[in-house]
């Protein structure tokens, strides 16, 4: 298999999209065909524990890795750093849904499902491609990706790995679970800005040659763990596979059954690893965009008319979601424009010049037939949240309540009975407080931090304070670096130094 730019540039293997994370021509990288699973294939995996289901799609994505170096890194991936045998359960939600939970790995995010995995996969592409240099890790968060990604490359020889996150965009327990992060690798610089603003910075660094030969003086060369890198996206595809195994082994769906899948989307990755999963052969039925009030890809989705030009930003209490610039909406837009670069790349120049880009009519019919899309505001996930806690005895996050809000109101404007899979991003006390004003109303912060929350959380609802939370407010803070959105090279520099 080999991997193209959506915006043109010459194929390379995918361990070499890895290792560079974003293509020189700046556009992303993408698989030049997909493999097909056969039913059979797909029903091969319904036995299969989620370590051997990682195998058999990873091993078809990623043709240039052995079978032996695949089994090692999933099994270094997927270990101990969780806290159920399953990684990546699925629960009933009532009797309407199921949920599958993506946040029982070591930071409580559904993150962890790519970041634990990326660094063998990163260091693996190294060594293939002849790279001695140091591998140097570059990240933009809205909050969960920074902390997974410190976390999956702490102290991997051979890398280093460097956070920015927006100063105050992120939960207090978010932001705590990244500044106290050890390490003798490890950099965490607040942003005065927003994400779209970390993002753009990030990127703005991975076009600047100067950097790039600041870097080689160095001996080091940089590569991305956000989910620009295919290497990010990847491992992703493997857990809706696994959804669908847990579906046929519940009796859930008939082997050829379509099901729905909602997924609460802010850079778009993680629905677009739904999407690639169905292009591989899964049988996904619609792909339900779930957005908070930062509803820029409803519109998209709605119109075909991407606008963030005058559109306000909204800071909410899913501010994992709170992006404007969906990077991976890139990809989708290369396959839906027939996979033509210089269409992208003029579409992705329309975004930087004018702040928005029009799709075709094909472009847009093409969209709709695989997405629809909705969003709620603040007071809709709170009311989510009560009802499917009080309902169905479910307690969600703030982001898992965007996308079981945005599912019930597509089910009772459609009628389509499909089987539908809420996807849950994150742990419901990495929002401690947020949740518990749901479950219990406003009063019941009463002025406490998030931690105190976390507390009073489990005691009313009889569910247990993960570990990783509790001990934060006695961590030491390691990092207080703060730059300007347009200092973020030189922070870089001075972090290293």
């Amino acid at each position: 298999m080999q991997m193209f730019s959506t915006r043109g540039a010459q194929a390379v293997t995918p361990s070499m999209a890895i290792l560079r994370g974003l293509a020189p021509d700046g556009g992303l990288y993408v698989p030049a065909e997909f493999p097909e699973f056969t039913r059979e294939e797909i029903l091969a995996m319904v036995p299969m524990s989620y370590q051997e289901r990682a195998l058999a799609v990873l091993s078809r994505f990623l043709p240039d890795f052995t079978r032996e170096e695949l089994e090692q890194a999933i099994a270094g991936a997927y270990g101990t750093g969780f806290d159920c045998e399953a990684v990546a359960p699925m629960e009933r939600v009532g009797s309407w849904a199921h949920a599958l939970e993506l946040w029982h790995g070591p930071t409580l995010a559904f993150k962890d499902m790519a970041l634990q995995l990326l660094p063998y996969l990163l260091t693996l592409s190294g060594k293939k491609n002849g790279e001695e240099r140091e591998v140097f890790i570059l990240v933009a968060t809205s909050g969960d990706t920074g902390k997974a990604a410190l976390e999956g490359f702490l102290d991997v020889p051979g890398t280093r790995c460097c956070v920015f996150y927006p100063k105050d965009g992120v939960s207090q327990a978010q932001r705590l679970q990244m500044v106290t992060t050890g390490g003798a690798n490890t950099h965490v610089i607040a942003v005065e800005g927003n994400f779209d603003d970390a993002q753009t910075g990030v990127k703005r660094i991975f076009s600047d040659p100067a950097f790039a030969e600041a870097m080689d003086a160095q001996g080091r060369v940089l590569s991305s763990a956000n989910s620009i890198n295919f290497g990010r996206l990847v491992p992703q595809v493997v857990y809706y596979f696994s959804a669908y195994a847990d579906l046929l082994a519940e009796g859930a769906i008939e082997m050829g059954d379509k099901v729905n899948f909602c997924v609460p989307t802010g850079n778009f990755g993680d629905i677009l690893a739904a999407d690639y999963a169905g292009k591989a052969g899964l049988p996904v039925g619609r792909l339900i965009c779930a957005s908070n009030e930062n509803n820029v890809l409803t519109d998209f989705i709605a119109t075909g008319v991407y606008d963030i030009s005058g559109r306000p930003f909204y800071k909410t209490i899913s501010p994992s979601m709170d992006i404007l610039i969906s990077s991976n909406l890139e990809r989708l837009l290369f396959d839906l424009g027939g996979c033509d670069g210089e269409k992208t790349a003029a579409l992705m120049a329309q975004l930087k010049a004018e702040g928005r880009y029009q799709v075709d009519a094909d472009m847009l019919r093409k969209l709709q037939a695989r997405y629809a899309a909705g969003y709620v505001d603040e007071n809709g996930i709170r009311a989510e949240i009560a009802r499917t806690w009080r309902e169905d005895h479910y307690l969600m996050d703030t982001h898992t309540a965007v996308a079981s809000a945005v599912l019930r109101a597509y089910i009772e404007k459609t009628g389509d009975r499909t089987p539908s899979v809420i996807v849950s991003t994150a742990s419901p006390y990495k929002f401690g407080a947020a949740v518990l004003e749901a479950v219990a109303g406003e009063t019941a912060c009463g002025g406490k931090d998030d931690f105190a929350c976390c507390e009073a959380l489990s005691a009313l609802t009889g569910t247990k304070e993960p570990a990783q939370i509790a001990q934060l407010p006695a961590m030491p803070v390691r990092h207080t670096a703060v730059c300007k959105k347009d200092e973020m090279a030189q922070a870089v520099l001075n972090a290293v130094k």
